[in-house]
């Protein structure tokens, strides 16, 4: 995980997703917002223990290509450079492994 992403000094109480069950059709979507939530305030390990995805997980990729639009629409910046970082980490099959 990304150094920049982590918070080391301890101010406060861990932060807290509203997430729904994982067999909602909308959890990957709320994954999506909280992990950009937790890289915003720098905690994306927490964010990734509540979703139980990783930084960069591909399977959420339209979710968050929806928040980077989003993002662009409304001018917000920083969601934009966050959402931008996550894609940018999404794993690149290798020619030969499967894929399109």
């Amino acid at each position: 995980m990304s150094r920049a992403f982590i918070k080391e000094d301890a101010d406060g109480p861990e932060p807290r997703y509203s997430l729904p069950p994982r067999d909602d059709p909308d959890f990957d979507s709320a994954a999506a917002d909280a992990l950009l939530q937790g890289a915003n305030v720098g905690d994306s390990y927490s964010a990734e223990l509540a979703t139980g995805y990783r930084w960069g997980e591909p399977k959420l990729r339209p979710h968050i290509e929806r928040i980077l639009a989003r993002a662009r629409k409304e001018k917000d910046e920083r969601t934009e450079q966050l959402a931008e970082r996550f894609l940018a980490a999404i794993p690149r099959l290798k020619p030969g492994l499967g894929g399109s």
